[in-house]
């Protein structure tokens, strides 16, 4: 007969589960006092195993609830990329409606176009703070290569008045940031160095 492998199922080696009920209820009955024996053996497998329920219920939970934030989180970015210039567009509407007031005048003078433009630019520039759409109009100061795009140089005996070398001559185009995000740089021309 082979010590490893016995030939009859009475033989058989004890499974992992078997050996670790058997060494608990050895424990179990050394510490039980007389007449008891395992009950407190039992009652501990009790607690843990309601304890074992208990963290499984709590982990489930949490699943959950994460799984929840995640897809509450989607949501909130799904509708800030959907709506999210819906204030900046609720604020251009009173321009829209300027302009369009503007086209229907029967007898349009050129002072009252002049005063339509100023009165719509006016709400343009309002809707703009609004929404912190600030303008970059850098006449004067130091060249910024992250906020102005030079086009061209001009000499310091060209300017009046004398601007400093590395200063903006002229604005060609204004520029606009968002926030401290430049949306576009102004077109300048500077003074040569």
């Amino acid at each position: 007969m082979n010590p490893d492998r016995p030939d009859r199922p009475e033989e058989q080696a004890p499974t992992a589960a078997e050996d670790w009920r058997s060494a608990a209820a050895a424990e179990g009955a050394a510490e039980a006092p007389t007449g008891q024996p395992g009950s407190d053996l039992a009652q501990r497998l009790a607690d843990v195993e309601a304890t074992a329920a208990e963290l499984r219920d709590q982990y489930l939970r949490a699943v959950a609830e994460l799984e929840n934030v995640r897809r509450r989180a989607q949501e909130d970015v799904a509708k800030a990329h959907k709506y999210g210039i819906e204030g900046f567009a609720e604020s251009l509407l009173p321009v829209k409606d300027s302009l369009e007031m503007a086209l229907k005048a029967d007898t349009p003078t050129v002072d009252n176009l002049k005063e339509g433009v100023d009165a719509t630019l006016r709400l343009l520039a309002s809707a703009f703070e609004k929404n912190r759409l600030l303008e970059i109009d850098p006449q004067g100061e130091r060249f910024d290569p992250n906020r102005h795009q030079a086009i061209s140089t001009v000499p310091a005996a060209a300017t009046q008045p004398p601007i400093a070398p590395n200063h903006v001559a002229h604005v060609l185009q204004k520029g606009y940031l968002i926030g401290d995000r430049v949306l576009r740089p102004a077109l300048v021309t500077v003074v040569q160095g």
